[in-house]
């Protein structure tokens, strides 16, 4: 290989570098594949393909005196309304709903051991260490038979048995140890959805929607992206495919952030799911990239929500006025395909909004250039 600028037949050793590094990256990635296709003939054998359904709901914890700060904060940031709030013994939930979108549940809880602590206590998460989007929870058609099998393949769930309410069965796994978060499984019968147990008391909490006509133009829940160690990502990948029917599509790397991107989506539904991890792990807030550091300071988590939004310069200008402020201006423009923008985090939750819109058939989900902007803002969290 010829160092362009020399003239000399021979590779410097930074070339030499960093085409180690592609090859690295191209030869991980082709096992990463290897693997995640194993892993669907296997997913397939075991009878849990087509067991498992999209995304019905996301459940963020907050501390208990953020709880309604949280819930009016999401309704003044999207387009989900108020539906109830309730409580059991365990927490008080609020949940906030948008047609066509899957649901927010805003949770405090109110005592006993928060099996999520450990994954919070970081330097820049540790003063809200029962904050976090704890739970995704996707729809199940048989919830009996996904539990048999998935514990006959060593999955372990928070609860011996499933929570069961008047018109749907629920249960969860375990907090992973390369995410932090737990996936959730809900069977529905008939009637509207409903959250609550047996055991759960309507509370005298009213939100209404603030009356701003932007917020309408905010509509479902595009995508969830949670960022993990470098060395966790093909782990992390795995085991949510595991645990879902969702399948791997494609990776966007970063190199000069010391960033990759990796979306998982399920045929049918509109949310997919991303997974942003370093390429190499992290070494100091200086040279390890503003995701390894994201990492590092507030532990593998959630890091933002993205809403697909209609109008969307005109409703970022609004969201401005009304007091939201910004990581980065929108990036993107309609020849490429997409404009996207991030918020700064929410004091409430510790998570980020993304708008997002997509214009006409584009159908790449993101750009290179889009994630890169967006990867470097983040820095500044």
């Amino acid at each position: 290989m010829e160092f362009k600028g020399t003239g000399s037949s021979h590779s410097s050793p930074r070339s030499e570098t960093r085409d180690k590094r592609l090859i690295s990256a191209a030869e991980g990635d082709r096992r990463l594949r290897e693997e995640l296709s194993k892993l669907l003939t296997d997913r397939r054998e075991a009878g849990l393909e087509g067991l498992v359904g999209g995304l019905e709901a996301v459940v963020i914890n907050t501390e208990p005196h953020l709880w309604g700060l949280a819930s009016e904060e999401l309704l003044r940031s999207t387009g989900h309304g108020f539906v109830e709030a309730f409580r059991d013994p365990q927490s008080m939930t609020a949940v906030l709903s948008n047609e066509g979108s899957s649901d927010i549940l805003v949770r405090s809880r109110l005592g006993g051991d928060n099996p999520f602590l450990r994954h919070n206590l970081h330097p820049k998460s540790g003063h809200l260490p029962n904050t976090r989007l704890e739970t995704l929870v996707f729809r199940t058609k048989d919830i009996e038979e996904l539990i048999s099998i998935q514990r006959s393949r060593g999955v372990s769930f928070l609860s011996e048995d499933m929570i069961e309410g008047d018109n749907c069965a629920f249960i969860q796994t375990v907090p992973s140890k390369y995410t932090g978060n737990s996936i959730g499984f809900i069977e529905r019968g008939g009637g509207a959805p409903d959250y609550r147990t047996p055991d759960s008391e309507p509370l005298e909490f009213d939100l209404a929607k603030p009356d701003l006509g932007h917020l309408s133009k905010i509509t479902y829940l595009d995508h969830a992206a949670t960022r993990v160690r470098a060395e966790d990502r093909a782990a992390a990948m795995k085991e949510f495919l595991s645990l879902t029917n969702y399948c791997f599509d494609f990776a966007i790397y970063v190199r000069e952030l010391n960033s990759i991107t990796s979306v998982a989506r399920f045929e049918g539904s509109k949310f997919a799911m991303v997974f942003t991890s370093g390429i190499s792990p992290y070494v100091s807030e200086e040279i390890s990239g503003p995701t390894e550091k994201f990492v590092h300071n507030y532990g593998a988590r959630v890091h933002h929500l993205a809403f697909q939004t209609e109008e969307i310069e005109e409703t970022c200008s609004s969201l401005i006025g009304d007091g939201i402020e910004f990581l980065i201006a929108l990036v993107g423009s309609p020849e490429e395909g997409l404009k996207q923008t991030f918020t700064q985090p929410s004091p409430h939750t510790l998570i980020v909004n993304e708008y997002i819109h997509r214009y006409g058939d584009f159908d790449g989900f993101f750009t290179k250039s889009n994630v890169t902007l967006l990867t470097k803002a983040t820095g500044n969290q």
